[in-house]
């Protein structure tokens, strides 16, 4: 799934900041007050991180800005495909999950891949607060990070919005499911 060499080429570059900006101009009540040029510069000082945000492109994340942390100087990326990205699905949790699996196993994992991809796995706590920004995983789900004492007892977190009401559920952490995968989160 990823590419090895973690920079873009100028082209690469120039063409997902253009897709970036229509992106964010076009959702504009997920960052209120915050200036697209602020975040270019950011970016643009920062090419690891525009890697990771066209390894979000590339799966079918739509990644968008949801925030500033004015504490780190931060922007704060996420995923924000109104269902969970197509390209990570049809993964379990995580890389012992793989392992422990002995038939039937699916591509990778849900950590692996937001490791490789040097994105964080959204946390409860996100999860809800993106689901603030608008309806996100109404047909899907997306694994979230899992408490350790959860984990060591075999079991993971997912999550979804039904009903109205953000659900997180367990499952156990080598299962995987065609409606399934994650959502990334990036700080820049």
């Amino acid at each position: 799934m990823s590419r090895n060499k973690q920079e873009l080429s100028p082209e690469s570059q120039a063409e997902l900041l253009k897709t970036l900006k229509a992106r964010f101009e076009k959702n504009m009540n997920r960052h209120k007050g915050i200036e697209w040029g602020k975040v270019q510069a950011k970016l643009e000082a920062n090419p690891e991180k525009l890697w990771s945000l066209d390894e979000m492109e590339i799966t079918e994340g739509e990644p968008d800005v949801i925030g500033y942390d004015a504490d780190t100087d931060e922007y704060i990326f996420c995923d924000c495909s109104a269902e969970t990205p197509k390209g990570r699905r049809n993964i379990c949790y995580d890389p012992k999950s793989l392992d422990d699996r002995k038939t039937y196993k699916p591509a990778d994992s849900a950590v692996g891949m937001a490791e490789a991809m040097g994105i964080d796995l959204l946390t409860e706590e996100q999860y809800r607060d993106l689901q603030k920004l608008g309806v996100f995983d109404a047909k899907t789900s997306s694994w979230i990070q899992t408490p350790a004492d959860i984990r060591k007892l075999g079991g993971a977190l997912f999550a979804d919005y039904r009903y109205g009401k953000v659900f997180v559920y367990h499952n156990g952490a080598s299962s995987y499911y065609s409606s399934r995968a994650f959502r990334g989160l990036l700080r820049v």
